[in-house]
């Protein structure tokens, strides 16, 4: 680490501001060019604690980067990961108001409701699929308070790797009802097709986040728990959205998500 734990503080309550008013600050990495990824994680770390302590209850963690296409475009080699909060989750029919962000765009994912804890080290894809009780279709909304121009890994981290909300489905499958590598996604926004993909994207298999993380945590002596959702990395682009966009992803066997921005 690079940053002061007074800079990483000073940071945390910038972003914390910047979430109240929906607006964003200056990049970190232009005012601090040193800054590393633990900094970002230690900014991270600060921000989910005051939330916490302010009466917020974490519902889970979302991977993100985890497609190579991502991870070139950024120069990392591996995932990042944040944390979500309960009223950040919205059922499928939901109107969205895009005064809630300060920038909108939708990604197309599977999260997974763990049955049991998961903890490193050396956990495996296989290890994954027993520890989780049901996967289901999900929306994440993306959301910077960190000016978007020049990004940087560092950025999007402290900015709880960019979360913003997240939209789930209603149908839920268990791992061995279903091949999770092929389920499929086609994204409409107002009637027009506008990506498509398929959940092999991620990783291969969009459960080996959840391997991925669980051995992450264990370098800080953390575990994910029973009950959390993991939202497990987008297999499509970001779509940007509007106030008045009606948003739609045919998800093949595992259904339909809607929502609508308002």
């Amino acid at each position: 680490m690079t940053l002061s734990p007074q800079q990483i503080a000073t940071i945390a309550d910038e972003l914390a501001e910047a979430d109240r008013s929906h607006s964003v600050i200056p990049r970190i990495t232009a005012r601090y060019p040193g800054a590393t990824i633990e900094d970002s994680y230690a900014i991270q770390r600060v921000w989910r604690d005051q939330n916490v302590a302010a009466g917020r209850r974490l519902v889970g963690r979302k991977i993100g980067l985890t497609s190579k296409a991502m991870q070139e475009a950024t120069g990392i080699t591996e995932p990042d990961y944040g944390v979500m909060f309960g009223d950040t989750v919205y059922a499928s029919g939901a109107d969205i108001p895009v005064d809630l962000f300060s920038n909108v765009r939708v990604e197309v994912e599977l999260a997974f409701v763990l049955r049991e804890p998961l903890e490193g080290p050396d956990r495996t894809l296989e290890d994954a699929l027993a520890a989780i009780d049901y996967a289901v279709p999900a929306l994440e909304i993306l959301n910077s308070h960190i000016e978007l121009e020049g990004r940087t890994i560092v950025d999007t981290i402290s900015d709880n790797a960019a979360y913003g909300a997240m939209v789930l489905g209603d149908v839920r499958k268990r791992p061995d009802e279903i091949d999770l590598r092929w389920v499929p996604a086609l994204l409409y926004r107002n009637g027009e097709i506008t990506e498509t993909g398929v959940a092999a994207g991620v990783l291969d298999h969009p459960a080996t986040g959840v391997a991925w993380l669980a051995n992450k945590f264990h370098h800080h002596g953390a575990r994910l728990e029973a009950g959390e959702i993991i939202l497990a990395g987008s297999f499509t682009r970001p779509l940007w959205v509007e106030r008045g966009d009606l948003v739609r992803c045919d998800y093949g066997p595992m259904g339909e998500i809607t929502c609508r921005f308002s």
